[in-house]
C-alpha cells in the first residue's frame, strides 16, 4: 500500500502543537451617543436703554445788597454803584461821594467806563474786580445774550453785583417806567433764576414802587445794547 505523499516542506499542525487562540472578548454594549446639543440661539438683542432724562435743576440766587433810592433825578449812575458795592462790602460811601468818584454831572454819568473805574478804585481791597463792557456798536445776538447771562451767573456765583445802563423806549420798558418817555438809567443786577433765565433788578428810580423786579433776559439784553454794563 502506498503511503499518501504530503508536501515537502509543510508539515500538518499537530492539534497539541496549536496555539491558543484567545477568546475574543464578550462585546461590550455601549450606550448609543446622544445627540450633539444644537447651538444655542443667539440671544436676543436688548433694546437699548435711553438715559432718564435730566432737567436742569431751579436756581434761583440772589445778592443781599444795602438798597438805596437816588437822590436826585441824575444820580441813578451813583445809587446803582452803590447798591452794587454793597454786595462786596458794608463800608460805602454817600450818592454825593460816588457822584464825585463817577463824574457824575446834571447830564448823569457818560459811560459804564466810569463806573468800572470807581468800582475797582472804592473796592480794591476787597479783591472785587471789574470790567466795563461797552455794547454800543454791536447788534443784538444770541452770541451777545448769552455773554450777558455767563457774566451774570459768574459774578453773582462771586457775590458780586453788576451795574447796567439801560435804554428803555415805550413799549420795551421795566414795570412802572414813564411809558410815555425813553428812560436813559442806571440800575444794579442782583440776581438770577436760572430755570426761567430771568434777571433780578435793583433799580434805584422806584418808579411806582418797583425798587426791585424781574426781566427776562432777552429783554434785559435789549435793554443794555445801546449802553453797556460792568461786569
Amino acid at each position: 500500500m502506498n503511503a499518501a505523499t504530503q508536501p515537502v516542506g509543510v508539515q500538518s499542525p499537530s492539534p497539541a502543537l496549536s496555539p491558543a487562540i484567545p477568546e475574543a472578548p464578550a462585546p461590550v454594549a455601549l450606550a448609543p451617543s446622544a445627540p450633539a446639543a444644537a447651538p444655542a440661539a443667539p440671544a436676543a438683542p436688548k433694546a437699548e436703554e435711553k438715559p432718564a432724562e435730566v432737567k436742569p435743576q431751579s436756581v434761583t440766587k440772589s445778592l443781599p445788597v444795602n438798597y438805596e433810592a437816588q437822590k436826585t433825578g441824575y444820580w441813578c449812575g451813583p445809587a446803582a454803584t452803590r447798591i452794587a458795592m454793597s454786595s462786596k462790602t458794608g463800608d460805602l460811601p454817600s450818592q454825593t461821594a460816588l457822584a464825585s468818584v463817577l463824574g457824575t454831572t446834571e447830564n448823569g454819568t457818560d459811560h459804564v467806563g466810569l463806573v468800572a473805574d470807581g468800582m475797582n478804585k472804592l473796592l480794591g481791597s476787597t479783591g472785587a474786580h471789574y470790567v466795563a463792557k461797552d455794547l454800543s456798536s454791536r447788534e443784538v445776538s444770541p452770541e451777545m445774550t448769552k455773554e450777558l447771562w455767563d457774566d451774570t451767573v459768574r459774578n453773582i456765583d462771586d457775590g458780586k453785583a453788576m451795574v447796567a445802563n439801560i435804554v428803555a423806549p415805550p413799549g420795551n420798558q421795566p414795570p412802572g417806567y414813564p411809558s410815555s418817555q425813553t428812560i436813559y438809567h442806571y440800575v444794579s443786577i442782583v440776581g438770577y433764576d436760572s430755570e426761567k433765565q430771568n434777571v433780578q433788578i435793583a433799580d434805584p428810580a422806584n418808579f411806582g414802587g418797583n425798587k426791585e423786579y424781574w426781566l427776562s433776559l432777552d429783554q434785559l439784553t435789549s435793554l443794555v445794547q445801546p449802553r453797556g454794563y460792568v461786569a
